[in-house]
């Protein structure tokens, strides 16, 4: 390189350019000043990058940046090339000064990225609600010094089995793609027993998909039957073997949108980083439509889902907790925002409206309707609140299931069963609803007693409201994901139900990230 990076023999006077180039650089905008200068201080500016034994770690990192973008990173964020022009072009001592804070810069902002991601989520939308914890930059200067290099970078992306699998898909779909995508479309719904260039279609499709071995049918025979089965199961489509509306949309997806999907999903582990999510815990995939109780990494436990509305005000949010205790034959405290926004309206036009609902007063007596003049409130004014009392018709069913948290969120039963039918489950107003509620309450208490079907019917049968704790607190992540590993070693992909994979790909996007695209 251009420089000879040795100050000690060029005397005190070089050293102390180096350190005054270094000082001022690091005092300039960027990347977590502060850090950086403390990093530089508590070693007396030793070098990091620049110095004659600092080789091994230059050569760690500027590989670590080629590999940026296999990772879904934005390399030109780091500005690896700007860097290696750089020490072939530094010629002083300040130049090398200037060069070893960008290198830390540069540094910083890549640990940080591949290890807590590159977006910061609660800025791109209010209902990704999760922490995101962030490496501070003097201690990532300290550990990487301290550190094998090499070692260090295989160190920094998410530990989690999921997140090597969505690596490998990642890299398996830009194969796909330079080779130039799945070839044709299905060009319309089928079902088992046609023939002709439409079963032809989707025998290629599931062929380049992975689901079908290479075969010369031209009838969609049973093999291809159990192939689309295959497929839909994986996918979170009725498993009927029919190509419907939603079979036929998700096996036409190209590939482009299926690898943002992965590229967003590691995003979305990086949030989460190494944290232990538990070794039991409940996993609610929002766009799955599915509550799963985990178990040293198996699923236990699953029943479907119906989770928020999507609009702004009732989609369901993200973020981790600890599910604390369960509440048997609950009463249902109307949240504010259904008072005034829905039954406060009614109430104008029939105080006698929603009459299985109490208006209750701030002392939480019950408010008979006829001494309420309900025509003389606003939605700002209305002093009352709402609260319907346990009943098999209670909105929240007979059993809710409490991990108190600000957003007022949590798991509950529901007397709306038909809505379980359907393969889109958004219709509430923020919280949960479970299909077999009973049965995820008898395997989270089966941790605490032999007979736990008991001890919850006991509760059921007495009709009041009640408490039962868990011995043990379970830990619960309500997540978002639209690429996931399944159990066959697949990846399945679901719809983003709320547009928030699209943001964050946009945000991604800008921020540089750069994927292939199919050559036509």
């Amino acid at each position: 390189m251009g420089l000879a990076l040795a100050a000690s023999a060029q005397g005190q006077g070089l050293l102390t350019a180096f350190i005054k180039s270094v000082a001022e650089a690091v005092n300039a905008e960027g990347t977590d000043t502060a850090g950086i200068a403390a990093f530089y201080q508590a070693r007396g500016y030793q070098t990091l990058w620049t110095g004659p034994s600092d080789a091994p770690r230059r050569e760690a990192f500027l590989t670590a940046l080629d590999a940026a973008s296999e990772q879904g990173l934005p390399p030109a964020r780091y500005g690896r090339d700007a860097l290696v022009a750089a020490f072939h072009s530094a010629v002083t001592e300040g130049d090398r000064g200037r060069l070893e804070v960008a290198m830390s810069r540069a540094f910083v902002t890549f640990a940080g990225d591949l290890k807590a991601g590159v977006i910061a989520p609660k800025k791109l939308d209010r209902t990704i609600v999760r922490d995101i914890a962030r490496p501070e930059a003097a201690a990532t200067l300290a550990a990487f010094a301290a550190a094998d290099p090499w070692g260090f970078f295989r160190a920094l992306p998410p530990s989690t089995p999921e997140y090597a699998r969505l690596l490998k898909e990642k890299l398996r779909l830009e194969g796909i793609i330079a080779s130039g995508g799945w070839g044709a479309e299905v060009p319309g719904e089928l079902s088992p027993g046609a023939a002709g260039p439409k079963a032809v279609a989707l025998r290629d499709r599931l062929v380049a998909l992975g689901y079908l071995p290479h075969s010369a049918s031209g009838a969609f025979d049973r093999p291809m039957v159990r192939a689309v089965q295959r497929y839909q199961a994986d996918n979170g489509i009725t498993a009927n073997g029919v190509v419907g509306d939603s079979t036929l949309a998700a096996l036409n997806t190209p590939p482009e949108d299926r690898l943002k999907a992965v590229t967003v999903a590691m995003e979305r582990l990086r949030w989460m980083g190494d944290a232990p999510r538990g070794d039991r815990h409940i996993w609610v995939n929002q766009p799955d439509f599915t509550a799963k109780i985990m178990d040293g990494g198996a699923v236990t436990f699953q029943t479907r889902a119906v989770i928020g509305k999507n609009s702004a005000d009732t989609r369901t949010p993200e973020f981790s907790d600890e599910m604390e205790y369960m509440v048997v034959n609950p009463s249902w405290g109307v949240p504010r925002s259904i008072i005034v926004k829905e039954y406060l309206p009614l109430l104008q036009k029939n105080p006698n409206a929603v009459s299985h609902i109490q208006v209750v007063d701030r002392s939480g007596r019950v408010v008979p309707r006829g001494a309420v003049n309900f025509a003389a409130y606003s939605a700002s004014s209305f002093p009352f609140s709402m609260r319907q009392p346990p009943s098999d018709g209670n909105a929240l069913g007979l059993v809710k299931f409490m991990f108190p948290n600000q957003y007022n969120i949590y798991l509950h039963d529901t007397p709306s069963k038909n809505l379980f039918a359907n393969e889109v489950r958004a219709y509430s107003h923020g919280c949960i609803r479970l299909g077999d509620p009973f049965d995820f309450a008898y395997a989270l208490l089966a941790r605490q007693t032999d007979d736990p079907k008991r001890v919850f019917q006991n509760e059921l049968d007495g009709g009041r409201e009640s408490l039962v704790r868990l011995d043990v607190k379970v830990p619960v992540h309500l997540v978002y994901f639209t690429a996931w590993p399944t159990a066959r070693g697949t990846i399945g992909y679901r719809n983003d139900i709320y547009g928030r994979d699209a943001a964050i790909f946009r945000a991604l996007s800008e921020a540089g990230v750069v994927l292939p695209q199919v050559q036509g």
